[in-house]
């Protein structure tokens, strides 16, 4: 049985129920600057990249000095919404910190936001550290788990990357890091099983038993 010394978790879409409020709020910043009105499809496969990533696969005919404009409406909209944590989500991370897990967060929220949310949720005691988007080169690059190993002096055969998305699944395989998927988030699961994780699971009680067995 494996043992990981660092749990990285993604957010958007593996900790917190986001993902159908990040596409709106992309959705309707852009019909806010009259643009073409992305799929949902479309707008899930930029959860978990960086904002300059994000806006250039949302509105590719949209010049890069008007970015600031939607992200700005993105914001606008977002904070407008009311998000929480997919059920059972704090009572298997405060099972983890009892049995000795260590946990990061590895996102493509800037910093601010994230720790907004946690704060917000009451989930600040849980994590050691986190990376965002505003930090250091965003997903799929393995900056942020290579430094989280740094910072944490663990190396990358005891760290296991939890994610929602391909973005998720690449920065593990960029940092030689396991990774294991959860199916509840952005991307299919079907779509994530080409990346070939450790496992594909479905929901927080499969990811809770998961962990339980092979964390």
């Amino acid at each position: 049985m494996r043992c990981f010394e660092l749990l990285v978790f993604d957010w958007d879409g593996t900790l917190a129920d986001s993902t159908g409020a990040i596409v709106a709020c992309l959705q309707q910043a852009c019909a806010d600057l009259g643009l073409p009105i992305p799929a949902s499809e479309r707008a899930r496969h930029v959860i978990g990249l960086g904002l300059e990533d994000s806006l250039a696969y949302i509105a590719p005919d949209l010049p890069r000095g008007d970015y600031g404009k939607l992200a700005d409406r993105y914001r606008l909209h977002f904070l407008r919404q009311s998000t929480g944590l997919y059920p059972g989500t704090e009572a298997m991370l405060a099972d983890l910190l009892e049995r000795g897990h260590r946990m990061a967060i590895a996102t493509g929220k800037s910093s601010r936001g994230l720790e907004r949310s946690l704060s917000e949720l009451g989930l600040t005691r849980y994590f050691s550290a986190w990376r965002c988007a505003d930090q250091c080169t965003p997903k799929p690059a393995p900056d942020m788990l290579t430094e989280l190993m740094e910072e944490f002096d663990v190396d990358a055969g005891r760290v296991l990357m939890i994610g929602d998305t391909t973005h998720d699944l690449q920065m593990a395989g960029n940092a030689m890091v396991a990774a294991l998927a959860v199916c509840h988030g952005a991307h299919s699961r079907e779509s994530l099983q080409a990346f070939q994780p450790l496992a594909c699971v479905e929901g927080t009680g499969e990811l809770s038993q998961w962990l339980e067995q092979n964390g």
